[in-house]
């Protein structure tokens, strides 16, 4: 993402290399400010692309599935170890490793329907379910949740939710990101959706990782294109809200709390920056609940 950053913004950018105590490099790429007099080169491509995307006549690409590690369109049989030890064509002896994540049991092949196994595949650490009819393995990767931060006359736009999970709470419009489409764009048509309103993306505000439950929060800082907006059939209602009045007590969702409390942080400090961060919900919360959480790996630039 801040690779994608750089290059957008190749001629407005500038880099900053930091070593953490545990060794970790991050490099920092510094867009300039969106009320910068000067457009840099990610807000001229979002000017004259994203702004004029419209959800409701976005193309519809044709999608092809291919198996991971393998262009092939034919069924690819996965080698387990323990079949590997039985026919000694396998010397591998890596340790299984299982993630603190959920991952869902995987009964029937999203190919062929055959039941599935569960084990580890050959060269791999985790438990994969591995059909026993055509032998393809199936992946779960987390998920990309894409939406927008709108800023309009020093107020934020949020929607109060008209669908599980959270029912009645207010969030920032964002949804899943769909095949076929940038992050942007999918922020961009969310927004529609929810709210009725058409935006222009500004720059990247968060990448926010949630590793228990799988997902990965990408939110952009937007402008509305229109003072228009109106809830979608995911919302009962949309509204702007002063930073002082945010409803912090009614929010959907851990990620909106951070996303909101970064924001809010920024604007006190009088520059808005790129953030990222891990949450990790408290052992035992609900999901519901939005002050379980830590904000840990925070960087920003």
């Amino acid at each position: 993402m801040l690779k994608a950053i750089q290059n957008l913004g190749s001629s407005t950018t500038t880099t900053t290399t930091t070593t953490t105590t545990t060794g970790f490099v991050a490099s920092f790429y510094r867009l300039k400010p969106p009320h910068a007099t000067t457009t840099s080169a990610f807000v001229s491509v979002s000017s004259s692309l994203l702004s004029y995307y419209s959800p409701r006549t976005r193309p519809i690409k044709p999608l092809l599935f291919l198996t991971r590690k393998t262009r092939s369109l034919e069924p690819v049989r996965a080698q387990t170890r323990s079949e590997s030890k039985m026919d000694g064509t396998s010397s591998s002896s890596s340790v299984a490793v299982h993630s603190s994540g959920s991952v869902r049991k995987i009964n029937f092949c999203q190919w062929c329907g055959g039941q599935t196994k569960h084990d580890i595949p050959d060269g791999e650490e985790k438990m994969r379910a591995i059909c026993t009819v055509c032998g393809k393995i199936t992946y779960q990767n987390p998920k990309m949740v894409v939406g927008c931060l709108i800023e309009h006359d020093n107020k934020v736009l949020l929607c109060k939710r008209n669908i599980q999970p959270s029912f009645g709470l207010w969030t920032l419009p964002a949804g899943y990101l769909e095949i076929g489409e940038s992050a942007a764009e999918g922020a961009i048509r969310e927004t529609w959706e929810e709210a009725h309103a058409e935006v222009e993306v500004v720059s990247p505000f968060a990448h926010l990782d949630i590793p228990l439950i799988g997902q990965t929060y990408i939110i952009f800082l937007a402008k509305l294109r229109k003072p228009h907006f109106s809830p979608g059939p995911e919302s009962l209602e949309c509204q702007l809200f002063s930073l002082d009045d945010i409803p912090f007590d009614s929010l959907a969702f851990s990620s909106m709390a951070v996303t909101l409390k970064l924001y809010i942080e920024d604007v006190k400090a009088g520059s808005r920056k790129f953030h990222y961060g891990t949450i990790n919900k408290r052992p035992g919360s609900s999901p519901s609940d939005t002050h379980a959480y830590t904000l840990d790996n925070h960087l920003q630039s």
